[in-house]
Order: structure tokens, then C-alpha cells, then sequence
């Protein structure tokens, strides 16, 4: 290379390097950011913003169920003209309130709001990397979601009302604009929404799984990785199979309204008129929807999981009981996930051979979740417990996802299911092992990362009267709604005076009712604790849970590129609490096995031998030098 090329490569570079310490404007700062902690934090607020408003819409057809002689009137400045001159709320927008609550709680809450807040908070500071391997990338991935919001908000407006088809959209209803007010533009509106939500997902899991592949720091081998990391990871693959076949349902339904085609209809009558379309099958659309819809499952309750297994170990003082099983676990749990998805279709007349080859299959997945629940349980058995907000929301996580699972064993079986199909019992499964479980993985999450989120100290009374609240909340919510399930209650419907058996359990209604919104009013408990804290909360010190994973060993208010001067080291795994000897009950994972020599079991010792070479090891320093 000539001089005159070296000085012009020097130059650039020296460029580069001022183009790196420039200040970014507000803009560039705080929307349209790179930096992976902005991006996290867009994604909790939004994620939040969402809960209210579709925990809102349950509590309005909660009121509905359990007191449907009411007087809805006060309802009027909001819902408008979905409440009628008597005050009742229209029956097609309570289809229309079901749908949306699901579909806002499923995607945009405990999908975005939880696996897009933590996977972007803690991969790049859990495994030691500056950022996402693609910031602009991950940026986008914010965007489209947040365009899918605008565009699911926006159907909240229109005269006909948003998608009313149950948040699972099953054709014909879905497939035809004239079948229903909720089917006409809010439908297309929602499709529209999902559409550019998948591909926010679709960019962050190739964002997520790239990272941890490519940019964990000197040392951090798989096998030293924190559990969360595992979690997020295995969750992006998921994301990353499944949710291309959800995109392609989705795609064939628009096909299907707007323009003439026939996948999913065929014999349709619509006020005795035969339509043209032939040969479809609507039961097409429920094996691609339920393709995504069961590794949805995971993809909301792994990221819950993996937070909760980094809690207990660190609020226990104990290492992680049987960290290569709860790997091992969690893999096995992904691999059944894409094998059981017609388990929710056994009342669709498939073969009963078939039938009990899902059912099989989808027992076997109590297996590995048990595994997860006995090593939750050993690792707090005679631990030096702590009992923090997020403690109490994990170890609530643990009692929800054991005592949901038990109705899974239920429901998995082909014969009762057939029984239980559509009824409340289902939705009251669902809501414990997925919807509460996952929720209490987000709130967990929240109070334990949030001192490293903002630089300050949530308020620990409230985070604890917050937990039993909603804890005794969600129990008094769905364990009745259970019983009244296997009476034969049948879910989406507007309501039950119709039937005398019905009217026999209207009291008990009634009361899940007013649990509902007894839970609902405790969550603004944590939305004050929460924005409170924000701007007044007590002063976060450097490690205040005491936990060895690295985002600790960032600055209080780390900045992009996390790390000033060099990133750190991995000599350890994350899980080394009160080892004998040891002068603190924690060795952070930075922290050489040379200077815990005290400590050392017999084979750590040996490990002393590789540390010159972790350090000198070449590794993938994005930023080269810190912003």
C-alpha cells in the first residue's frame, strides 16, 4: 500500500472515529435510536401503553358478564355509539372487545412488550457486546411495530368497528367483508397491522440471534452464558420459524377478501345467494394459524422463564439448580412446541389416530416442564431468600406456570378437550400458563432490571403490595372461572340469560367480575410506581441485587457501547453464589479464577492455566473504541 493510501486510510478512520463521538441530537437520542437500551425502553413503554388499553377492554365485557342488567351509560363519552340509548353495550362490539383484547395482550403486550423489551435490554449487556449487531436493524424493528400499533389503534375509530372474528381470525367469518360489521375494514386493518408486526419480529430475531452468536466477549463460551440469554435465544428461533407461516395466513385471507380467490372458502350462502368460491378449506387457515399459535406459546413464556431463573438464583444466594437440564429443557420444550399445534383443533373432525398422536406429543411436553418447575423449587429450597418485587413476581411465575400447566394435562387429552372445547375452562387455562405467567415474567423483569434501565430504585413497598394484590387477583379471577368452564359456560358469548343453566351461575359471574377489576385497579399501583420512579425514585447504586452477570459492571447510566474503555472478560458462569470460602456470597463472572483462589473448587483451579488466553483472545469489538 502506497503512503499516500495509508495517510488516506488513516484519515478515514480518524473521521470514523470523530463521526463516533459526535453528540446526537433528540432525534437521533431518543427516536430514532440505535442504541439498544433506548430501543428496550421503547418497546416497555409502548408495551405498557398497550396492557392499559386492553386490559381496559376486558374489564368493559367483564362488566357485561357479570352484570348484564347494568346500566352502561357512563361508558358513553368513550365507547360512543357502541353503547346504545338504554345503555346497553352493543353486542357486535363486544365480539369486536374480545378480539382486540386478545390480540393486543398476545402480540403487542407479552410479544413485544416483553420479549422486545428484555431481548433488547440484556443480550448486548449480558453477553458483553458494545450493541445489536445491526442497530439500524433493530431500529426498524421498533418501527414497524409501532406502525402495526398506529394502524391497530387507528381501527379502534372507524364507523364499522375493528376486526371482530376472536383474536384467532378463523375464515369464513374473517374471509368475508359482508359476513359482519367487525369483518369489513377493521378486519383489513388488522390483517394489515399483523402484517408489519411480523416483520418487526422477523428483523429483531435476526437481530437477537445474530448477536449472541457473533459478539459475546472474550470468555463467554455457551456453556457460561446466563440463563436469560438461553431464553431469549432459543425464543428468536421460535419467532424466526413460525411466524413467516403466520404471515402467509395472513397474506392467503387478504387474497381471499379482495381479490376473488378461494383458499380458504368454499359452499358459501349468504342470504340463500351461493358465492363463486370453490375448493378452499377454512381448516387450512387453522393448521397455518395454530403453527404460530402454539410456539407462540413459548414465545411468550420462555423470555418470562428466562428472567425468572436469573431472579430466584440471584435473590435465592444459590447457583441455578441444574443449569445444562434447564437448557436442555427449554430446547426440548421448542422442539415439541412445533409438533402439538393441532391439539387445538381435535373438534375439527381430524382422524382420532391423528388425534392421539397430538395428544401424545403434547403430554410429553409436561416432561420438560416439569423439569423447569422441580429446579425452581430446589434452587429456593434452603436458600438465603430475598424477597424483592421481582423475587415475588418469579416465584408467582413458578405457581402460575405449574398450576396453568395442571389444566394443560387436561386439555391436552383428546377426550375431555372435545368436552371443554370453547368453554370457559379453556380460557381460564390459558389466561394462568400464558397470559398471567408471562405478565408476572414482564413485571419480574421490571423491578429487577430497572435501577440498570433509568439509574434509579423502584419503590419496594408498593412492588410488594403491587405482587400480592395481583397475585390474589388473578387466582380469585380464573380458578372459578375454571369450575364454571366444565358447567358448560361457552366463551365470546354476549350473555347467558338465554339459558337456565346458565342462570345458575350468574352470582359466580358476577363475582369473577368484580375480582377482575379489583385486579385491574392494583396495576395502577405499579404504573405510579413505575413513572414515579422514573424522575423521583432513590439513586440506583452499581450492583444493588449483588448478582454476578455482567450488565452490572456497566456504568449506573451506561451510554451507547455500554462499556467505557475495554469490554470486560468472562473467566466463570453466572451462578457462583455463596461458595464456601469465598469472601462474598457473589463472584461476578469478570472476576479471574487466580484471585478467588480461596474459593477455587479442584477443576476451577486448573481453569487459571486458560485466563492469559481469554484475555488476549481477538473478539468482535463492534464500536472498536467506546461512544
Amino acid at each position: 500500500m502506497s503512503a499516500i493510501e495509508g495517510l488516506e486510510t488513516a484519515h478515514h478512520h480518524d473521521t470514523e472515529h470523530e463521526h463516533h463521538h459526535e453528540a446526537p441530537n433528540f432525534w437521533q437520542k431518543y427516536i430514532f435510536s440505535e442504541d439498544h437500551k433506548v430501543i428496550a425502553k421503547q418497546y416497555l413503554i409502548t408495551g405498557i401503553l398497550w396492557a392499559v388499553i386492553g386490559i381496559s377492554m376486558s374489564i368493559v365485557f367483564r362488566i357485561q358478564l357479570g352484570f348484564q342488567d347494568a346500566n352502561l351509560s357512563w361508558l358513553k363519552p368513550v365507547l360512543g355509539g357502541w353503547i346504545s340509548d338504554s345503555g346497553k353495550l352493543d353486542p357486535n362490539f363486544y365480539l369486536a372487545l374480545v378480539t382486540m383484547h386478545g390480540t393486543i395482550m398476545v402480540f403487542f403486550v407479552l410479544t413485544a412488550g416483553l420479549s422486545g423489551t428484555f431481548s433488547n435490554f440484556l443480550i448486548p449487556l449480558q453477553i458483553g457486546a458494545r450493541d445489536m449487531a445491526s442497530g439500524f436493524m433493530n431500529m426498524l424493528s421498533y418501527w414497524f411495530f409501532f406502525l402495526a400499533s398506529v394502524i391497530m389503534f387507528a381501527s379502534l375509530f372507524i364507523q364499522t368497528g375493528p376486526a371482530a372474528g376472536g383474536w384467532v381470525i378463523y375464515p369464513p367469518l374473517s374471509a368475508l367483508p359482508q359476513a359482519h360489521p367487525g369483518s369489513g375494514l377493521g378486519m383489513t386493518l388488522w390483517l394489515a397491522s399483523m402484517a408489519f408486526f411480523i416483520v418487526s419480529q422477523l428483523l429483531g430475531g435476526i437481530n437477537y440471534i445474530t448477536t449472541v452468536i457473533n459478539l459475546r466477549t472474550r470468555g463467554m463460551s455457551f456453556d457460561r452464558l446466563p440463563l436469560t440469554i438461553w431464553a431469549f435465544l432459543i425464543t428468536a428461533v421460535l419467532g424466526l420459524i413460525s411466524f413467516p407461516v403466520l404471515l402467509s395466513s395472513v397474506l392467503l385471507l387478504i387474497f381471499d377478501r379482495h381479490f376473488g380467490t378461494s383458499f380458504y372458502l368454499s359452499d358459501i350462502y349468504i342470504n340463500g345467494e351461493a358465492l363463486p368460491n370453490v375448493g378452499g378449506s377454512p381448516i387450512l387457515f387453522q393448521h397455518l394459524f395454530w403453527f404460530l399459535g402454539h410456539p407462540e406459546v413459548y414465545i411468550v413464556l420462555l423470555p418470562g422463564l428466562g428472567i425468572t431463573s436469573e431472579i430466584i438464583a440471584t435473590n435465592s444466594r444459590k447457583p441455578i439448580f441444574g443449569y445444562r437440564a434447564m437448557i436442555a429443557s427449554m430446547l426440548g420444550i421448542a422442539f415439541l412446541a412445533f409438533i402439538v399445534w393441532a391439539h387445538h383443533m381435535f373438534v375439527t373432525g381430524m382422524n382420532p389416530f391423528l388425534g392421539s398422536v397430538f395428544m401424545f406429543l403434547t403430554l410429553i411436553i409436561a416432561v420438560p416442564s416439569a423439569v423447569k418447575g422441580f429446579n425452581y423449587i430446589t434452587t429456593l429450597w434452603r436458600g438465603n431468600i430475598v424477597f424483592t418485587p421481582g423475587m415475588l413476581f418469579s416465584i408467582g411465575l413458578v405457581s402460575l406456570f405449574v398450576s396453568g400447566g395442571l389444566t394443560g394435562i387436561i386439555l391436552g387429552n383428546s377426550a375431555l378437550d372435545i368436552q371443554l372445547h370453547d368453554t370457559y375452562f379453556v380460557v381460564a387455562h390459558f389466561h394462568l400458563v400464558m397470559g398471567a405467567a408471562s405478565a408476572f415474567g414482564l413485571f419480574a423483569g421490571v423491578y429487577h432490571w430497572f435501577p440498570k434501565m433509568f439509574g434509579r430504585m423502584m419503590n419496594n413497598s408498593l412492588g410488594q403490595i403491587h405482587f400480592w394484590l395481583t397475585f390474589i387477583g388473578i387466582y380469585l379471577v380464573f380458578i372459578p372461572m375454571h369450575y364454571v368452564g366444565i358447567a358448560g359456560f361457552p366463551r365470546r358469548y354476549y350473555q347467558f340469560t338465554s339459558y337456565d343453566f346458565t342462570n345458575k351461575f350468574m352470582d359466580m359471574n358476577m363475582f369473577i367480575s368484580v375480582a377482575a377489576i379489583f385486579t385491574f385497579v392494583a396495576q395502577f399501583i405499579f404504573l405510579w410506581n413505575f413513572f414515579y420512579s422514573i424522575f423521583k425514585g432513590r439513586k440506583a447504586p452499581q450492583n444493588p441485587w449483588r448478582s454476578n452477570t455482567l450488565e452490572w459492571t456497566a456504568p449506573i447510566n451506561p451510554g451507547h457501547g455500554n462499556w467505557e474503555g475495554e469490554l470486560p472478560a468472562v473467566y466463570r458462569w453466572s451462578y457462583d453464589y455463596s461458595k464456601p470460602g469465598a469472601k462474598e456470597d457473589f463472584i461476578p463472572q469478570n472476576i479471574p479464577y487466580s484471585q478467588t483462589l480461596e474459593s477455587n473448587f479442584p477443576h476451577e483451579n486448573e481453569l487459571i492455566a486458560t485466563e492469559k488466553a481469554i484475555e488476549s483472545q481477538n473478539f468482535n469489538d463492534q464500536f472498536k473504541n467506546a461512544h
